[in-house]
């Protein structure tokens, strides 16, 4: 839980943050009402305009990802801990140079809405247990980052106003959350990609900016502000050096290891980014799309850096620890420092933007899985017209609304990042073996699929409720009670290869799919045909 005996801004800079975000939810909102579904066509709701060109399909798919982790919780965890905090973010890239060369192309061939659908062409016989499956896990996963999100915005209001009382932190969910909930149920694909590519191109500037700034105070000598940083540490070179954070013991290094493994592999697996992969008509474009996505993600990661260098630089490790132990305020202490209030509004501001952006696409990601997977193939049977799934497809994204608000409230004083790497984890134990194993292994069984997707998501979950996350460290959910056997934070180093292991069991040693289905499959997947 964040608790600060002090805020960052002032109430000039509070009330422009303010006039900043409305005026950008007033425009986002307003567009997107203008640019949604004005048919009941469901592929225009779930994907969109499909000949977008690959710079804003890039855009938006760095939106997609792009949360406001990145901005404020990647810039402290490099103000904090120096050398760990930069190798941290490494992870990031990494894991979207993967999709760019195992899993965009071929799925965005296989599938047409869903994930759900590429799954089902592979797995034709026992389609409907494989996308019920599926859409328990992404459920899962969106809801767990869904929530991260919510309680995020709390936190972020924690840094102007200090400790908000219960009534605050309903009013911060509840708007939060139905402005979310209206870009998903109204706009669709058309109005949350237009946020998306509105917060990465915000996003992108911002960080530049401030960068340059931070760029400018040490006439653009990095070898300066190192030296600035390891100076405004405190803690020597040590600072520069590894182990800071994660060099604790054995356990801390694997658990960053682990952790590591989740966001590099969870990235492939995530839902609302792997839907962005369906939306483009011809597989050139996904292709060039897919490179800018990596090029701006990169830049952004290395701004980051750049940022949490700057932070400790010219604020200092302890200033920024004083105000906020994980380092969130880093960013926002940043700013003030190098342009005073205007700046740390434009700069709030834009962290409030990217939270709504990463939610819309979240929600909207979740709606679709209910809608399209659950009731339309499901329990429908594929028989329910375009106008009765897209009317499920806007009421589910108001429940869920709605749930991920009662959520987000109920766990108030949870770890976002907790929350979030938990679906990291989620993403790369249970749906990411399923997909890589349906697109490259012609043995795959659909009993494979149900076991590694359910078997997965149990062992990821089981892992955490068994860890230091939930219970016997200062920091765990119940502090004061102790069953965490389990001695890593992240479960990914053995939930991922559980849910592969799992995954070839079934497949092993269960009925096998029939002849000719696998081979359709890959020439579609590999092959492919632009979509008309």
């Amino acid at each position: 839980m964040v608790t600060h005996s002090a805020s960052v801004a002032d109430a000039f800079s509070l009330r422009l943050t303010f006039v900043l975000f409305l005026t950008v939810v007033v425009i986002t909102l307003f567009t997107a009402l203008l640019t949604a579904p004005q048919r009941d066509e469901i592929g225009e709701f779930y994907l969109g305009n499909r000949d977008m060109s690959p710079l804003r399909n890039g855009l938006a798919m760095c939106g997609d990802y792009l949360s406001a982790a990145t901005l404020l919780g990647s810039t402290g965890l490099v103000a904090l801990t120096g050398y760990d905090g930069l190798l941290y973010l490494g992870g990031t890239v990494v894991a979207w140079m993967m999709v760019l060369l195992l899993i965009a192309e071929p799925l965005r061939n296989a599938g047409k809405f869903t994930l759900g659908d590429a799954l089902a062409r592979r797995l034709p016989l026992r389609q409907r247990q494989v996308r019920l499956a599926l859409a328990v896990c992404t459920l899962s996963v969106c809801t767990l980052y869904l929530v991260a999100q919510l309680v995020g915005s709390i936190a972020l209001m924690t840094q102007f106003v200090g400790e908000p009382g219960p009534t605050t932190r309903t009013m911060v969910v509840i708007i939060i959350g139905t402005i979310v909930t209206i870009y998903a149920a109204i706009g669709g694909m058309p109005g949350a990609t237009f946020i998306q590519v509105v917060k990465a191109v915000m996003l992108v500037a911002g960080v530049t900016v401030v960068a340059v700034l931070v760029l400018n105070r040490f006439d653009w000598n990095i070898d300066g502000l190192l030296a600035s940083a390891t100076e405004g540490s405190g803690l020597g070179d040590e600072y520069l050096q590894p182990g800071l954070r994660y060099g604790a013991g054995p356990i801390s290094k694997i658990d960053f290891f682990s952790l590591q493994l989740a966001i590099v592999l969870g990235l492939a697996a995530l839902p609302h980014v792997m839907m962005r992969m369906f939306a483009p008509r011809r597989t050139r474009v996904l292709r060039a799309s897919v490179v800018w996505a990596v090029g701006l993600v990169g830049f952004v990661c290395l701004t980051a850096g750049v940022l949490g260098l700057g932070a400790t630089a010219l604020v200092g490790r302890d200033t920024i620890s004083g105000m906020d132990h994980k380092g969130d305020a880093a960013v926002l202490l940043l700013a003030h420092e190098l342009g005073g209030e205007v700046l740390t509004a434009i700069v709030s501001a834009l962290a409030f933007v990217t939270l709504l952006a990463v939610a819309a696409g979240l929600m909207l990601a979740a709606a679709s899985s209910v809608a399209h997977d659950l009731y339309g193939e499901v329990i429908r049977k594929g028989r329910a017209t375009e106008t009765q799934e897209l009317g499920v497809a806007r009421i589910a994204a108001v429940v869920l609304g709605v749930l991920s608000m009662m959520f987000a409230l109920l766990a108030w004083g949870t770890n976002t990042a907790t929350l979030a790497f938990l679906a990291f984890a989620i993403a790369a134990s249970a749906i990411l073996p399923t997909l890589v194993y349906s697109l490259f292994w012609s043995g795959f069984t659909a009993r494979g699929a149900l076991l590694s997707l359910y078997g997965g998501l149990v062992t990821s979950v089981l892992l955490v409720v068994f860890s230091p996350v939930v219970s016997s460290t200062p920091d765990s959910v119940y502090p004061r009670a102790d069953f965490a056997w389990f001695p890593l934070q992240n479960p990914g180093i053995v939930s991922i290869p559980a849910g592969f292991l799992l995954g070839w069991l079934g497949s092993r040693f269960g009925p096998r799919e029939e002849a000719g289905v696998y081979e359709d499959f890959e020439v579609r997947a590999l092959v492919g045909a632009d979509q008309g």
